[in-house]
């Protein structure tokens, strides 16, 4: 059974694809003996560990292998990690799918006090809690995370593009001065609009066709197997997260709330909100909440959304929903904003507020009444592609990361 592990590393090896990087790659630093990548399913967080391999060690001194693998329903992933150091002089270890091992921490831990010559990456489900896992790995660990594919992602990967992420603090101090890059990129409007339907996951190109399809996938693997097992929870229990998917999909997200989710799908508030921040964990919701102290596990969220675009899009199909191009819009902006690592809070005055600055977000034609007294402020308009002093085209966002 070893050498099944041995074969499936070499070959995912020789078949990984190094043309293109995730904005991941030349910030993924190996120097701690423990590292460990956290994503939603999809993202591209084998490839990169993959990629990583290949590109920076040679293949006889690192070993990759999933926790996943049936190995490990005979064989302890600490067992195979000190016999290939202790026998074949393996220094470093790509562990992949680790929540799905069921003494993943503990294990780790060992490894980590046990061994000082050696280094370990783990990559696991969105939802893997370092902090909380009882064996303080958090003060071990150097953790990253790996949203779905950025706009200007997208552009590199599928478009023939070559563009430099800009920084947040760089779009709001001179936003004017990207208009030449917006004018640059042939059709860039429809690549915009093709990218919210089917861009943000890197394996679009595989099967195009049956993309929403994989989505839809995705979601049943999310719920079924990730939430499934890391919160224990019994499967008469695990309908009710697509109820609550799905009703999000219907319904404009400033008229949702918890009451009315748990009133619609027949639950208590309580377990709703429950629900709801285990599906943000795993990468299928985004929960916004107002600017203010206070731990957010304890406030209701004031907007609830569909992780991104392309998962709403795929939702809304097939319940065959009209998009809401408002919510498609306000989306964009923060899947753009919170993979470059922002938070952002609800705002009264404006749309959403990140740090001390409020955002409004609409189209080309809206107009700055909601904003004239707030100066620290920005309108963000969709369909335009030039900027003025206080308006930003919404589409600059997509390059963030």
């Amino acid at each position: 059974m070893f050498a099944s592990l041995q074969s499936i590393y070499h070959r995912l090896l020789d078949s990984v694809d190094t043309k293109h990087h995730r904005f991941l790659y030349s910030q993924f630093n190996l120097s701690s003996r423990l590292t460990g990548l956290i994503g939603p399913r999809g993202a591209g967080k084998t490839t990169l560990l993959l990629q990583i391999i290949k590109q920076q060690f040679s293949a006889q001194s690192a070993f990759y292998f999933s926790a996943d693998h049936i190995y490990f329903s005979n064989n302890t992933l600490y067992a195979l990690v000190e016999e290939l150091h202790l026998h074949e002089g393996i220094n470093i270890f790509f562990i992949d799918e680790i929540h799905r091992y069921e003494h993943w921490n503990q294990e780790l831990k060992n490894l980590y006090d046990g061994f000082p010559s050696i280094r370990i990456v783990f990559s696991g489900s969105s939802s893997l809690d370092i902090v909380n896992s009882g064996y303080d790995l958090s003060r071990r660990a150097k953790m990253y995370t790996l949203p779905g594919l950025s706009f200007r992602e997208y552009l590199n990967f599928y478009c023939d593009q070559h563009i430099e992420a800009i920084t947040y603090e760089d779009l709001m101090e001179n936003h004017q001065a990207y208009d030449a890059l917006l004018a640059s990129i042939p059709k860039i409007k429809g690549h915009f609009q093709n990218y919210l339907k089917q861009g943000y996951y890197p394996f679009y190109e595989e099967d195009p066709i049956y993309y929403h399809e994989k989505l839809l996938t995705v979601i049943d693997k999310t719920i079924y197997e990730d939430i499934a097992n890391f919160y224990h929870l019994k499967t008469e229990n695990l309908q009710y997260f697509k109820k609550i998917l799905y009703f999000l999909a219907s319904i404009p997200p400033g008229n949702i709330s918890i009451h009315n989710i748990a009133k619609n799908i027949l639950l208590d508030d309580k377990t709703v909100a429950n629900y709801l921040q285990q599906l943000k964990t795993t990468g299928l919701v985004q929960l916004i909440f107002s600017t203010g102290s206070g731990n957010t596990l304890l406030r209701r969220p004031d907007k609830v959304f569909i992780s991104n675009t392309n998962l709403h899009y795929a939702i809304t199909k097939n319940i065959n929903h009209p998009i809401e191009l408002g919510t498609t819009r306000e989306l964009f902006f923060i899947q753009s904003l919170t993979g470059a690592g922002k938070t952002l809070y609800y705002s009264q005055i404006g749309d959403y507020q990140i740090e001390n600055i409020i955002f409004e977000i609409g189209g080309k034609n809206k107009t700055m009444q909601q904003l004239k007294d707030q100066e620290n402020s920005f309108l963000v308009k969709d369909d335009i592609l030039v900027s003025r002093r206080r308006e930003i085209p919404l589409i600059l966002f997509g390059f963030l990361y």
